[in-house]
Parts: C-alpha cells; sequence; structure tokens
C-alpha cells in the first residue's frame, strides 16, 4: 500500500493551520504542499521573500501534527503560459529558473524529497517543435539542478499543457534523461481517455495524484468516477512504486472544480485507497 498524502490546497477556504490539524485528523501520512502563485495558502512571491524562515516555520507546523511534506507543487502563475518554462521569451524563462532554484532550496529547507512543476505549454505563433524542444531543454537543465540536490522533479501532464495526451507525456519523459512524472489519470480521463491508455504511464512516476473522474469532468464524485483505482493500485505493486498517493480534489472556479463536496470525497478516496488490501 502506498504512503497517503493529502493536498493542502484542497481546502482553500481555511487558514493554513487549520488545514494542516484537518489533514492529520484524517490520519494521512503526508502533505502536497501547493506553491501557487496567486492561488494557494503559500505563494511563490511571498515564501521567496524569507525563504528559509517561511520553509522552517512549515517543517515545523507539519512536525508539530505528525505530518511529512511528500511534495512541493510549484506552480508560477494561474496563467499556464505566463512564466511556463519554454516561453519564447528568455527573460521570462530566466524568471522561471530563478524560482525553480528557490523552490529546490525551499524543499531542502522544509525536508521535502519531491518537487513537481508543470511542463510548458505550445505558444500560439511558435513552431510546435520549436516549443517542445526549449520545453525539453529547459526541464533537463531542471533535472539536473534537483539532481544536485537530492530532490525527486517530476512535471504534471495536464489538461493545457504541452503535454495533454498519455503518448505526448510518455515521449517527453524518455526525451529528457531523469525527468518523472507526478501521474494525474484525471487530466486524460477527462478527455475520454481509456485507463489502459493512461496505465504505461505508472512506469514513469514518482508521485500520484487520485480524485474521481469522468468524461467532460476532470474532478468528480466518487459516486461518478470512472477510473479503475484497484487496478492502478494492482500495476503499483507490480511495479514497486514506492511514491505517494496524494488525494487531490480542488475548489477552484475551473473545470467545474468546485462542484463536490471535498471533505467528503476526500474521506472516501482515502478510505478506497486505505481498504482495498483488505477488501479485495
Amino acid at each position: 500500500m502506498p504512503k497517503l498524502a493529502c493536498a493542502d490546497f484542497t481546502f482553500p477556504l481555511l487558514s493554513h493551520d487549520k488545514v494542516l490539524d484537518l489533514i492529520a485528523l484524517l490520519d494521512f501520512e503526508g502533505v502536497d504542499i501547493g506553491l501557487f502563485e496567486g492561488r494557494s495558502h503559500l505563494w511563490p512571491s511571498r515564501v521567496f521573500a524569507d525563504l528559509r524562515n517561511a520553509a522552517h516555520d512549515l517543517a515545523g507546523k507539519l512536525g508539530d501534527r505528525g505530518l511529512a511534506p511528500a511534495d512541493i507543487f510549484l506552480q508560477t502563475d494561474p496563467d499556464f503560459a505566463r512564466i511556463a518554462p519554454n516561453h519564447p521569451d528568455a527573460s521570462i524563462r530566466k524568471q522561471a529558473r530563478d524560482w525553480f532554484l528557490k523552490s529546490l532550496e525551499f524543499a531542502n529547507e522544509c525536508g521535502a524529497p519531491h518537487l513537481t512543476a508543470l511542463p510548458g505549454v505550445h505558444f500560439s505563433g511558435v513552431d510546435e517543435q520549436l516549443s517542445l524542444g526549449r520545453c525539453q531543454d529547459e526541464l533537463a537543465w531542471r533535472c539536473q539542478e534537483a539532481k544536485a540536490n537530492g530532490i525527486t522533479f517530476s512535471v504534471e501532464a495536464h489538461v493545457g499543457s504541452i503535454v495533454a495526451n498519455p503518448a505526448d507525456a510518455d515521449a517527453l519523459v524518455r526525451s529528457v534523461p531523469g525527468l518523472t512524472l507526478t501521474l494525474d489519470y484525471t487530466h486524460f480521463t477527462r478527455d475520454g481517455v481509456a485507463d489502459s491508455m493512461i496505465e504505461p504511464l505508472i512506469a514513469h512516476a514518482s508521485h500520484f495524484h487520485a480524485r474521481g473522474a469522468r468524461a467532460g469532468r476532470l474532478q468528480a464524485s466518487f459516486k461518478e468516477n470512472v477510473i479503475d483505482y484497484a487496478r492502478v493500485l494492482d500495476v503499483m505493486d507490480r511495479m514497486e512504486y514506492r511514491g505517494y498517493v496524494g488525494v487531490e480534489y480542488v475548489w477552484i472556479d475551473w473545470e467545474h472544480c468546485n462542484e463536490v463536496d471535498n471533505l467528503s470525497e476526500t474521506i472516501l478516496m482515502r478510505d478506497f485507497l486505505r481498504n482495498y488490501r483488505a477488501l479485495s
């Protein structure tokens, strides 16, 4: 059974301290920390202004509650393109690199072994192969920096990204030495992609996001969910997956992601993941 984490950005209406209290009360082992500019409890622009103190403060809060930092998830802007790693503007790519380095330092200072970021996007008017090449170059540099810092680095193939389908995600990981995935089936399930087409990506995963989804809905209730998480767990066992499974419901006005009861759905998914072996 993989270790279970819960995302702190699942409960944005609570203060961060109360979110951590709730995650501990729900008996999760770890926390996926959202470092999302403009839309999480911890914003990179604020955290990086006093990085070490912010990281030590977080580490203390997690330790006091018996929680581990499972992942630091960096998102540089609510707009996927504005500070994308493969942005056509070299000065913006430089800013994205700077924030990535600061995120690695933050992860080290708070004791997180894993860092997730977004892979980049295609840009209007820019040749797609050129955008992909920039993406590969930038992610290769990030992999080298993460390795030097003892951090496992991954990207999330997501709706609207440069790798919005399983085949492209697989090709990207294979093209960048050391790159791994934070795998979230729901970004593909939303587009009607079958589990069997997504499953091979588990071999590239170092972190995993779990929530309900169905065709047309990136996030759905456990009752409506069509992803076969029992098979996911079986494949993880077979492939000796050693990362966390993060239960990752979000509450934002995007992709209908504010239409389920996050607390109840988190508990239902947690209980399924925790008890599947006993029931099978």
